[in-house]
């Protein structure tokens, strides 16, 4: 700093810039202005079930990343993509992909994930021995981060998913395209993102719509489907407090 030879005691760690949090893992950069808990707590259970991909050789490609703007709260946005009930009755092409009966739902302390499996058995993850899915036919791992991230792995690379409430009732969600295998990109579970995309955000602004009805309260929750909601709830109580 110049002309700050004279003022006493200085420089001090009190005149430093502020350090800010962040993890690497490979090419990505993790950022918390206010981590409340180290970043494995949320991403760990995700690094490790998905060691076995080359995530270092993902490119990112800007021609197939975009943004969509939904009329709808953000958290409604999550609601949808946290359970599997409606896929056999909103995304057609995605049910004929995907092994409904095979849809499974884990739950970890901030994250949880979603597996597809393929129904036709192609178009898969090719899983090592060893791995704990090792022999599934396995299309898609959808991980959720809370409160807002999520990361879909295809056999051809990786979507990521950025939730981003802009008002109450509006919500903007970045698609961030990383490919590894461009040969196919569109075919099984990871084909079609935007079709798939369209029908949700028409779902979701139909539950919006609802809710600002007025008649709406509250509803059950599914045991065997909506786990993940339900694990999304539980969490935003608890911040909220």
């Amino acid at each position: 700093m110049p002309e700050f030879e004279e003022v006493k005691n200085f420089p001090s760690s009190k005149d430093d810039l502020a350090e800010i949090p962040f993890y690497t893992w490979d090419k990505f950069l993790f950022v918390s202005l206010k981590p409340i808990a180290p970043v494995q707590d949320f991403y760990g259970d995700m690094f490790s079930r998905i060691s076995f991909l080359p995530v270092d050789e993902f490119v990112f490609d800007a021609s197939r990343s975009r943004d969509y703007l939904v009329n709808a709260h953000w958290a409604l946005y999550c609601e949808n993509y946290l359970e599997g009930f409606h896929i056999p009755y909103v995304h057609n092409s995605l049910n004929d992909k995907l092994d409904y009966s095979g849809y499974t739902t884990e739950l970890f302390r901030f994250s949880n994930l979603q597996t597809g499996i393929s129904k036709g058995g192609d178009v898969c993850f090719d899983i090592p021995e060893g791995h704990p899915d090792h022999g599934k036919n396995i299309s898609a791992y959808y991980f959720w981060i809370f409160p807002n991230i999520m990361f879909n792995f295809y056999p051809w690379g990786l979507s990521v998913n950025i939730v981003k409430p802009l008002k109450k009732d509006l919500t903007k969600v970045s698609f961030l395209t990383y490919v590894y295998d461009e040969s196919k990109i569109n075919d099984g579970a990871g084909g079609a993102l935007d079709k798939v995309e369209r029908e949700d955000e028409a779902i979701v602004e139909n539950v919006q719509r609802g809710i600002n009805s007025g008649l709406y309260e509250r509803g059950r929750y599914s045991v065997k489907r909506e786990t993940g909601t339900h694990h999304f709830h539980r969490l935003i109580s608890d911040f909220l407090g």
